[in-house]
């Protein structure tokens, strides 16, 4: 409702993963490298981990934007809740399969032969579990293990990614067997004040505004209340916003950035 006011032709600080904010600050320019080299490498499996917030659901977007359709065809798992035969049932109809078969080894066989038609089309397939941290059941884990078993004598017919919060890294830690097949791991931190201030800038910027909006006293304000995670800053600069437009300002200063803090934590 305040994006004309503002002069922005879309909202610049909605918490959906749309890639064309995405913000490559150097570490997740990093983990975007990693990600790509394991799956255009074909190094069978790769594990992203961060904390809550700090982007790495649209760094799993940007990732897939890279990867073209003619090359890869990619299943993305974002509800990894399942029993064993859910998983691979949900696989085959992310990898566009719709298929009510309920016996494992013939759900395994469908799996293999679709693997096996990729890989003579000159495709390459890649499943990517996200918020996989939600994995309670070790058996999810085992069959995860299981797929990255499909492979010829050169290489791997299937790249497994691994995204999840900090708490994935433990659970795998705990599974040895699966550990091991971790080719390539990273884990994203938040942002700096330097890259806040610049991640606020390009997200206006990308939404059409090429002045700024947010004063410098703001922006560390911001970044000292945040940490530098990024959901924390959209939602703390979008609650700016709407009340900047409704006292009719011209700026955000760190007066209103302390009063949506202050609206936040519930201080009177």
């Amino acid at each position: 409702m305040y994006e004309a006011y503002w002069e922005l032709r879309e909202p610049a600080f909605d918490n959906s993963p749309n890639p064309k904010f995405f913000y490559l600050s150097p570490e997740h320019e990093e983990a975007l490298v990693r990600l790509m080299y394991v799956v255009t490498q074909r190094k069978g499996c790769g594990m992203l981990t961060g904390d809550y917030g700090c982007g790495k659901t649209t760094l799993a977007r940007a990732l897939l934007q890279r990867l073209g359709s003619d090359r890869y065809e990619v299943g993305l798992l974002t509800n990894p809740c399942w029993s064993p035969i859910d998983l691979l049932r949900e696989v085959l109809y992310q990898l566009g399969v719709d298929t009510q078969e309920k016996s494992k080894p013939d759900l395994l066989h469908l799996l293999n032969d679709l693997f096996y038609r990729n890989y003579r089309a000159g495709r390459d397939t890649v499943i990517i579990v996200d918020e996989a941290q939600m994995i309670d059941d070790e058996a999810i884990f085992e069959e995860l293990r299981l797929l990255a078993n499909f492979q010829t004598d050169e290489r791997f017919l299937m790249t497994l990614l691994l995204i999840g919060s900090s708490e994935l890294r433990e659970k795998v830690r705990r599974m040895r067997h699966f550990e091991q097949r971790i080719a390539i791991r990273y884990h994203l931190n938040a942002l700096d004040g330097a890259h806040t201030a610049s991640y606020i800038a390009h997200r206006l910027k990308m939404a059409g505004r090429t002045r700024k909006i947010f004063t410098d006293e703001a922006v560390n304000l911001i970044f000292d209340f945040t940490r530098g995670t990024p959901r924390e800053i959209n939602n703390l600069c979008d609650i700016s916003l709407l009340i900047g437009y409704s006292k009719r300002l011209r700026e955000i200063d760190e007066k209103i950035v302390a009063e949506v803090i202050k609206d936040t934590v519930g201080v009177s």
